[in-house]
């Protein structure tokens, strides 16, 4: 009996320990060290929540640019990959309907899905691929869309960790800002 008092004991203290102020403290300083991340990346415009820098949302207005597929329709509990290898048909169709759609120039990147599906960014060449489309949806001068890419366009980190990529949504963001 001595022997389960006192392991009732150690499991109510590690408990307490491990389960509530472990988590508690790791939480408290994430927030102040990193409040941005640790809150979700939110993105805001006019102070209302439009969505999450870290999570692509589903955009098919020929006015904004587009993210890269989503296996998964944009939804984030199911997301992930779609696991069809390249002999499968449903891959080659799909893959055949987003050239279409896109041009016979776009980017590979653009034609399948990321392997979460939920890719918030897109590289340079498929944010130019894009760019006479959304000029001419908007009836701006391309070169403005242009400036717009390469200014939000974000370097590796550090210069060698990551590759150069753009944010879909600061992106489309920024489009709607005056000129």
């Amino acid at each position: 009996m001595k022997n389960i008092l006192q392991s009732l004991r150690i499991l109510l203290v590690l408990t307490v320990l491990t389960g509530v102020a472990y988590p508690l403290v790791v939480t408290a300083i994430a927030r102040v060290a990193f409040h941005d991340a640790a809150t979700g990346s939110l993105v805001k415009k006019g102070g209302e929540v439009v969505g999450s820098a870290l999570l692509a949302q589903k955009t098919e207005s020929p006015k904004y640019f587009w993210p890269r597929p989503s296996a998964g329709d944009f939804a984030t509990v199911p997301s992930g990959a779609s696991n069809k290898g390249p002999t499968s048909a449903d891959l080659v169709k799909s893959i055949a309907e987003r050239r279409e759609k896109l041009g016979k120039d776009a980017p590979d990147e653009m034609l399948t899905a990321s392997g979460s599906g939920l890719d918030p960014h897109i590289s340079p060449a498929s944010a130019k691929q894009q760019a006479p489309r959304i000029a001419s949806e908007r009836k701006l001068p391309l070169d403005r869309i242009e400036n717009l890419i390469e200014l939000y366009t974000e370097r590796p980190q550090f210069g060698i960790f990551g590759e150069t990529r753009i944010n879909v949504l600061t992106l489309n963001l920024a489009l709607d800002q005056p000129q």
